[in-house]
């Protein structure tokens, strides 16, 4: 069967009151770049409180459909054949092939919803309903119609030209990216934090990235896979500005001066620094992290305190009370899974301690880090000032 529209649903946007449109106007943005890689052409509109893809003469279904599911916002995709009102008597006519066409097999229950968006129609919505579903059985006797939980529900909406869909295809949810601002996401090449990225990317929030890079004890497969992640982020968040970041003397420098079961503490908070650095310079309203509460030694309570004591913006966790298997399923749909598990160490493994401290004190973690004072603002200062900028798409 060949679809004319798309029509779009969207789920919070509909309680946003009068603001409403402004959320509406982002998820029309949002999927007019989500197609504008597609072959064909494309209409992207709003009426009467729907979105709807108007679809040129050739387009391949299946890319629609593939990129429709990954924009946020959207809560179901409805593949919508048009057609011309050339009378109630031919509307019946054209309604029985769509079943015939659509469902080979007639042992099913269904239900007529209509909905008049053209109020001049000659018939109110209950006489479509029941006319249309006469004649659907008139044609399939063995079909019956079910009121509370029919197996097909039979959309059809009357406007200048007669909208008829019946099914809808589960969309990602969430809200439109941009519409709550943009935070900066620690991206490694682990599992988590991709996942932390999608689900704040999720709630509307427009993500950037920064990634720590420890040339020559990391490689430039390990950064490549940092970058495959980001852009497997991006086919849901859109386009994403990942900053790398060359680690190893800060690194190094923390190795000789500090007690080592408080490397990966340290170490931690100076990321943080960094990644807030670049953070208020573009304009992003708080971090993002994939720790989750007890995971390794740095995620416990007390070391997650250590982390957040150097910041001055918010930081979000999304995947806090998560247990791995949960995180993992998350970025096994989302596509990021295999990238992750690929074997190349990122810095954090690299520098790990041995046997590092479980409850740090942030007292004792500053007076450790007093023993920085001599070169620490330099090698920061030469850390974000040779970052790569890397747009990633």
């Amino acid at each position: 069967m060949r679809y004319h529209t798309f029509l779009i649903k969207y789920g919070e946007i509909g309680i946003k009151g009068k603001n409403r449109y402004l959320f509406e106007d982002a998820l029309v943005r949002q999927v007019r770049f989500a197609l504008k890689d597609v072959e064909g052409e494309f209409e992207v509109h709003k009426s009467q409180a729907r979105i709807y893809v108007d679809c040129g003469e050739d387009y391949d279904y299946e890319d629609v459909i593939g990129n429709l599911k990954r924009v946020f916002g959207i809560v179901g995709i409805c593949p919508v054949v048009r057609m011309e009102d050339r009378g109630f008597e031919q509307l019946k006519k054209d309604v029985v092939a769509y079943m015939d066409e659509a469902y080979p097999d007639k042992h099913l229950t269904f239900k007529v919803e209509s909905r008049r968006a053209r109020k001049s129609y000659p018939k109110n919505s209950m006489e479509i309903n029941c006319d249309l579903g006469e004649a659907i059985l008139d044609a399939f006797p063995e079909t019956r119609v079910d009121v509370h939980h029919p197996d097909v529900m039979l959309n059809v909406e009357i406007r200048n030209e007669i909208y008829v869909y019946s099914q809808i295809i589960p969309g990602a949810g969430g809200m439109p990216v941009g519409t709550n601002g943009k935070a900066m996401l620690l991206l490694s090449g682990g599992i988590d934090s991709p996942v932390a990225g999608y689900m704040i990317s999720k709630r509307g929030v427009g993500i950037e990235a920064t990634y720590f890079h420890a040339p020559p004890y990391t490689s430039e497969r390990a950064k490549q896979k940092v970058v495959d992640l980001a852009r497997i982020v991006s086919r849901y968040a859109g386009p994403i500005r990942l900053h790398v970041v060359n680690f190893t003397d800060i690194q190094l420098y923390i190795y000789d001066q500090c007690p080592h079961d408080e490397l990966t503490i340290i170490m931690r908070r100076y990321m943080m620094r960094i990644a807030e650095y670049f953070a208020k310079k573009d304009g992003c309203l708080g971090l993002i992290t994939g720790e989750s509460i007890g995971q390794v030694a740095s995620q416990t309570m007390q070391s997650l305190a250590a982390t957040n004591d150097v910041c001055t913006v918010p930081v979000y966790r999304p995947v806090i009370g998560y247990d791995k298997q949960e995180i993992v399923n998350i970025a096994e749909k989302i596509g990021t899974y295999e990238t992750s598990i690929q074997p190349y160490e990122d810095c954090c493994t690299i520098f790990v301690a041995k046997h590092p401290v479980t409850k740090p004190s942030v007292e004792v973690i500053r007076r450790s880090e007093e023993k920085l004072k001599e070169k620490i603002d330099e090698l920061f200062d030469r850390a974000v000032d040779t970052a790569e900028i890397i747009e990633v798409k």
